[in-house]
């Protein structure tokens, strides 16, 4: 019994799992802590990238007229 506790317990095969999960819960952590401003960066580029198409199309349709 003493013999298979030691092997238990010196065993590492599941080590990367827990690594792995352990990984996950902090960027998780991370994401919770930091949401409002991840929210407003992804508006903000959004909107950019939304203002520059439109200046674009714009810019195109002028040209062409």
């Amino acid at each position: 019994m003493r013999q298979t506790a030691r092997e238990f317990w010196r065993d590492e095969a599941g080590m990367g799992t827990v690594e792995i999960i352990l990984i996950i819960v902090v960027l998780i952590g991370l994401v919770i802590i930091f949401k409002k401003q991840l929210n407003d960066l992804v508006k903000k580029v959004f909107q950019k990238i939304s203002s520059d198409s439109n200046s674009i199309i714009s810019t195109a349709l002028i040209k062409k007229c």
